[in-house]
């Protein structure tokens, strides 16, 4: 009992080694293109602001249009559940935490827009904009009034606005750093990229920053916005997205779906383009399968419905607003885009009870899974990573609390991520 007992073999151990070295380099390669998640929160969503429009009290402004709104078109549980369709039983729990996070943290991402919601300038009026930018976004981060995450939008980097676009970042950049340096939540975005030399050009401009301003390499990140077809598929009938990602070499921080420049691009006319158009969920699953284990987050686009007017108006486009998001979510797009502060209502409404419906069945499948003690669905280490995923997630967004998700699963954060198969969270 005490010694092994020898099972007979028949290869030698060289062939073992041989296959190892044979495939080293394929180990080297799936680590470094496939690290997996970041780590990190990802907003459920990107506001839009045009340069020239954001102003200090933006984030807080925002908030109050939404509550205003939220007051005045659904100013109940009650309300608020039978315009959206949300259960009764989560309807108040919803309401109070969407009244609660429209006071406390109405955005979670703000992109200062100088490109579509910019358009033309004179030079001296954009180069007053981009400084103004950078001073307000530090002030914000400096008082506490800023998003988790903020960062602007350039022009993207086809020739006849490339020049403005750098000049734009240069000067954002540039005023960031004589503020104090670079805020953790900074987010770039780059648009309109349609050849993966576009994004080496980003790549080489970012290294050129960071030199001039003696920054660690790699330090600044970037979006990039898949809104043309050659994004998706170029000429020589390969996913250009992929190779998109391999050309950030590592600072691609996701991949932002545009809603109706990429359907414009494929033809629809403009009274069809949406989320839910074949042409946006053929794009998006590219861009998921492309972004898949890389690390690289997914976001998807807008609704260019704005909740205006009277009241049954608003809630006509609050129900197309929630139910698109709703599809996103189940999607596995986890992010998207709010173009007006009408939108964070029912952005926040979908999110929430995306996660709180699912909240016990999650925590007592993952609870079986750690006890290994079987149930009605027999789950696989890949399941618990999603279940223990969707946990954090609605931990990071407030759709769950802590001491609930200890109630229900005996497990703490590290337990999750651990389960998740992501690093220690570091925001």
């Amino acid at each position: 009992m005490g010694q092994q007992e020898t099972v007979a073999t028949s290869l030698a151990d060289t062939v073992r080694e041989g296959i190892g070295a044979a495939l080293a380099q394929v180990d080297a390669d799936l680590a470094r293109r496939y690290p997996g998640d970041p780590g990190t929160r990802q907003p459920v969503h990107t506001v839009y602001v045009p340069g020239d429009v954001f102003a200090a009290d933006t984030v807080r402004s925002w908030g109050g249009q939404a509550l205003a709104a939220l007051d005045e078109h659904a100013p109940d549980a009650n309300t608020l559940a039978a315009v959206l369709g949300i259960p009764d039983t989560l309807a108040a729990d919803v309401h109070d935490r969407v009244r609660a996070k429209l006071t406390r943290e109405p955005v979670e991402d703000l992109r200062i827009d100088f490109e579509d919601g910019y358009g033309p300038r004179p030079d001296a009026e954009e180069d007053e904009a981009a400084a103004r930018a950078a001073a307000l976004v530090s002030a914000a981060y400096e008082n506490g009034s800023a998003a988790p995450y903020m960062g602007i939008r350039m022009k993207c980097m086809e020739a006849a606005v490339r020049d403005r676009g750098i000049r734009t970042l240069d000067i954002f950049l540039t005023g960031l750093m004589e503020a104090g340096g670079l805020p953790d939540g900074l987010v770039l975005t780059l648009p309109k990229v349609t050849y993966a030399e576009q994004v080496t050009a980003m790549v080489r401009l970012l290294e050129a920053f960071e030199k001039a301003r003696g920054l660690e390499s790699g330090r600044i990140g970037f979006e990039i916005q898949i809104e043309t077809t050659q994004s998706i598929l170029g000429a020589d009938g390969r996913a250009t997205v992929a190779r998109m990602i391999e050309a950030a070499e590592g600072r691609a921080t996701s991949l932002h779906y545009g809603t109706f420049d990429y359907s414009a691009s494929c033809g629809v006319s403009a009274a069809h383009q949406s989320l839910d158009h074949p042409v946006a969920d053929h794009a998006k699953a590219v861009m998921q399968v492309a972004a898949a284990g890389t690390g690289v987050r997914l976001s998807d686009g807008s609704t260019n419905v704005l909740p205006v007017g009277p009241t049954e108006r608003v809630h006509d486009a609050w129900r197309l607003h929630h139910g698109l998001v709703r599809r996103s979510l189940a999607r596995a797009y986890y992010q998207g885009w709010d173009m007006h502060p009408g939108h964070l209502p029912t952005r926040y409404a979908a999110v929430y009870a995306f996660y709180r419906e699912g909240l016990e069945q999650a925590a007592a499948r993952l609870v079986a899974y750690v006890a290994k003690a079987g149930g009605a669905v027999m789950d696989e280490p890949a399941t618990a990573k999603a279940l223990s995923g969707y946990l954090l997630r609605g931990l990071d967004c407030g759709a769950v609390d802590t001491a609930e998700v200890a109630r229900l699963t005996g497990l703490t954060r590290a337990d999750l991520d651990a389960l998740a198969g992501r690093p220690a969270a570091t925001a």
